[in-house]
């Protein structure tokens, strides 16, 4: 009999070991891994890095798939982003105050002018972007 452990990293349709299904897996580790330390590190983010895990687990780990979208803190919102791209308000805010907050301390770097300018840019770019997606 396997243990939970084993069956947890099976695959519903047997024991497939194909290279590109542990690719898909890796990746799927890796978004939960850096969505993990995003949530530690205030200048990395989180969102992105759950909706590339549970993307990645529906291409080659149905389980954890089932298990990020049944998961009672990010389940509704992953289900959210695939069905209509919303991004809730309050990580809206959420983002938009962490981007200007770090733009207003990169300027206070040494950092040369390109930078001090050019990623603030982008930030306000992402910034437009998640305040186009809907709320709900």
């Amino acid at each position: 009999m396997p243990s939970d452990s084993q069956h947890f990293f099976s695959s519903s349709a047997g024991q497939r070991t194909s290279v590109t299904v542990l690719l898909w897996r890796a990746l799927a580790l890796l978004g939960i891994v850096l969505s993990i330390i995003g949530v530690m590190l205030p200048v990395m983010p989180t969102a992105p890095f759950v909706l590339l895990a549970a993307w990645a687990a529906g291409k080659g780990w149905p389980r954890l798939e089932a298990w990020m979208l049944a998961h009672p803190l990010f389940g509704v919102y992953i289900v959210r982003w695939r069905a209509r791209r919303a991004i809730p308000r309050s990580a809206k805010w959420f983002a938009a105050l962490a981007m200007l907050c770090s733009s207003v301390m990169l300027q206070f770097t040494g950092l040369p002018l390109a930078a001090r300018l050019g990623v603030p840019a982008v930030m306000l770019a992402v910034a437009l972007w998640i305040w186009q997606r809907p709320d709900q």
